[in-house]
């Protein structure tokens, strides 16, 4: 890998990905493997934060599935990770609201599976993913900020704020829900704020929780999960409407465990929060793109979708996309261009179904249990009791959420 500020020189490469999250840097350590020359376009540099200490945290984790495992362990990834701050999810606990309370369990036993998921902090994922592409010898590297992009069936070119020019056969949004190359490419979207925010944190507990994974649909105070930690810690993430969402920011990390215990004492017994204290609020959003491909582009990752937090997917589908444009790319017939509109197409066919599943079924269950009558709680209530009760609709769920 090779990195550079932007300089008056027109940089060219097969690939130029714009962005610098993981779904960009697994999009451009797998272009690069199969063989292709990699421009990875990230924003200027901030002043680097002062780095934390061992025993901490990231208040940031994602669930991977079995799809994002092995894209990541193909890529030669995920044995470099810090395996020691993995955690297998064994179990998945759902419980719903009222006072008759639905249940519904999955577990990795009854889906022949070693695990349902892994709980990986962003930091152990980002650096890994760092040292793989410091050995990639064809990842170009340029920080600078794009202010245009001309694209045509030809290829794509990125120009930047300093007059230098990025061009590739194809160009890869990997820049977020709030894309860049998705508004220059004129694609439009449909939005809707859930009026909620994200609040995660993390804290220890008094009991082990056995690899398990705790959700609660509580109705009016949002949905809540407990995600495991290597020992007995666990990651918090409570979809929280926005003024509850405030009331718990301006509260002390002690409170927030009060909160909690009504929830988890059972399972879990007392929680305390891990030092540092740290909590985040992220604002939660629907945002589907009326397309994920352009002439000589393609989205990935939040480009291309956005959904709810609630299943805890929208990392698996980035890494899905990432897999699939590789796949779509490396399938092409000798005669056309990595950025062939045909090629394109194909890409987008294979995100349609698995895209419009987890958003039809993130953005319904957010809808079903924000819903505070009491009729409409019985009734989810029942479904979830008898969902639990039939072994192979669970099983299909299971296997679909696992991305197997």
């Amino acid at each position: 890998m090779t990195r550079s500020t932007s300089s008056t020189t027109l940089t060219e490469s097969d690939i130029c990905i714009v962005g610098n999250g993981a779904i960009a840097k697994t999009a451009a350590l797998g272009f690069s493997r199969a063989g292709h020359s990699v421009t990875l376009l990230v924003p200027p540099a901030a002043p680097a934060p002062a780095p934390d200490a061992v025993d901490t945290w990231d208040a940031r984790v994602y669930a991977l599935n079995h799809t994002a495992h092995t894209l990541l362990a193909s890529l030669k990834v995920w044995d470099a990770l810090d395996q020691s701050r993995i955690a297998p999810v064994d179990t998945m606990v759902v419980n719903g609201d009222g006072a008759q309370p639905g249940d519904l369990a999955f577990d990795a036993f009854g889906a022949h599976v070693a695990a349902l998921a892994w709980i990986v902090e962003d930091r152990n994922l980002n650096q890994a993913l760092d040292a793989a592409l410091k050995f990639a010898q064809n990842v170009h590297v340029v920080s600078g900020r794009a202010v245009k992009l001309d694209n045509s069936e030809s290829g794509a070119t990125v120009h930047l704020d300093t007059g230098p020019a990025i061009r590739s056969k194809l160009l890869v949004g990997a820049d977020g829900g709030q894309s860049w190359v998705r508004g220059q490419c004129d694609i439009g979207i449909d939005y809707r704020s859930y009026h909620q925010r994200a609040i995660v944190t993390n804290f220890s507990c008094e009991k082990p929780h056995h690899g398990a994974a705790f959700q609660w649909f509580t109705g009016e105070e949002g949905i809540i999960a407990l995600l495991p930690l290597p020992g007995q810690r666990v990651s918090l993430v409570w979809s929280a409407p926005d003024d509850l969402a405030a009331t718990i920011m301006n509260e002390s990390l002690g409170e927030l465990a009060v909160r909690l215990a009504v929830y988890c004492e059972d399972q879990l017994g007392p929680l305390r929060p891990l030092q540092p204290e740290s909590v985040k609020a992220i604002p939660l959003s629907l945002i589907r793109p009326h397309a994920i491909v352009a002439p000589a582009v393609a989205l990935i990752g939040d480009a291309a979708h956005v959904v709810h937090p609630l299943a805890g997917h929208g990392m698996n589908l980035g890494f899905a996309d990432v897999a699939d444009l590789l796949a779509a790319v490396a399938g092409r017939e000798a005669q056309r261009s990595i950025g062939d509109e045909r090629v394109l197409a194909r890409y987008a066919r294979s995100r349609q179904e698995d895209i419009f599943l987890m958003q039809l079924a993130t953005d319904g269950l957010a809808r079903l249990f924000s819903v505070n009558l009491e009729p409409v709680r019985m009734a989810r209530n029942l479904g979830l009791n008898l969902l639990d009760k039939f072994p192979m609709l669970k099983r299909r769920l299971m296997s679909h959420a696992m991305g197997k």
